[in-house]
């Protein structure tokens, strides 16, 4: 599959790097270090401040990867469903024209680059407003959770779904769609095509024509009902499995403070953003027979309940 070969790899890479460097907290950590050999190099506000910046930087790193890794794999299986269908009949439609169907193949490849790019499209261009938001999430969970408090698992799994249902609410009317797909996908892939060739390639309108059809078929299928379904239960589950392995590492019994389960948590991103066909969790997300089920019905070109 184009999703498995070349498409999620590079998206996964990406967004990794943006991740890892954005929600860095070595430095956070660094400044505490400090302030445990010289006791006049942080002020007790300071203190609490970086331990403050740290909590809501733990938790927003691993669920937004959490989020990203989830959406991302959905959302390229989408594409590929789609321009799949779509090349299924365009060959049906040529099929005793072979002149015909070459000519559509040469002239439609850059228009199906185009259009499986925009899995790129959050990491390139949203990456940092995606962030901010789910920033916000974990501040507005997490202030009524001090450091000192103690978590069990099932307390840091609610934790996490409400950061993920909180990040939900905020984004009103579906908006969390316009951090994967662009408001005006021939503009932005012709701004794409000219920053990669240097110059404007007027012979790719035909193909731009194309990829708004299949950009537009793309963000119906990701507002319908149907979507959202599966993107929630996938969620949901990765949420409880990342959860269940951080039990594995840590022995929680009846809790531990929260400032001492901060670095796990930090942790639980890096297997989140692994490439694909070394990250069980997306693995995970693609044997739910619901999600399955949902793919099944897409190529078929049943239409999503709206």
């Amino acid at each position: 599959m184009i999703c498995d070969t070349t498409t999620l790899p590079l998206a996964m890479h990406h967004l990794s790097d943006k991740i890892m460097s954005q929600l860095d907290i070595s430095k956070l950590i660094d400044k505490l270090r400090q302030g445990k050999v010289d006791s006049s190099a942080l002020t007790p506000n300071e203190k609490y401040d970086t331990w403050e910046e740290i909590k809501i930087k733990s938790f927003t790193k691993t669920v937004s990867s959490m989020w990203a890794m989830t959406l991302l794999s959905l959302y390229v299986r989408v594409q590929v469903t789609i321009l799949g269908r779509h090349l299924y009949l365009d060959f049906a439609r040529d099929t005793t024209d072979a002149q015909l169907q070459a000519e559509s193949d040469t002239f439609s490849e850059n228009g199906h680059k185009s259009f499986l790019a925009m899995a790129d499209y959050l990491v390139t261009d949203k990456i940092t407003a995606f962030i901010m938001q789910m920033q916000r999430a974990a501040t507005e969970v997490l202030k009524e959770k001090p450091l000192k408090d103690r978590m069990n698992m099932d307390q840091v799994l609610q934790t996490v779904i409400q950061i993920l249902d909180t990040f939900m609410d905020l984004c009103e009317a579906n908006s969390w769609i316009n951090y994967l797909v662009p408001e005006n996908p021939p503009v932005y892939a012709q701004l794409m095509a000219v920053s990669s060739s240097g110059f404007d390639d007027s012979s790719l309108l035909n193909d731009f024509r194309k990829l708004d059809q299949l950009m537009s078929e793309t963000r119906i299928v990701l507002a319908s009902d149907d979507f959202r379904n599966i993107m929630e239960r996938s969620l949901r589950k990765i949420a409880e499995v990342v959860v269940g392995d951080l039990a594995v590492q840590t022995t929680l019994g009846s809790g531990l403070p929260l400032a001492t389960l901060l670095p796990k948590v930090g942790h639980l991103s890096s297997p989140l953003l692994e490439e694909p066909n070394n990250n069980k969790y997306i693995q995970i997300i693609r044997s739910m027979p619901e999600v399955e089920l949902f793919y099944t019905f897409l190529y078929a070109n049943m239409p999503p309940e709206t």
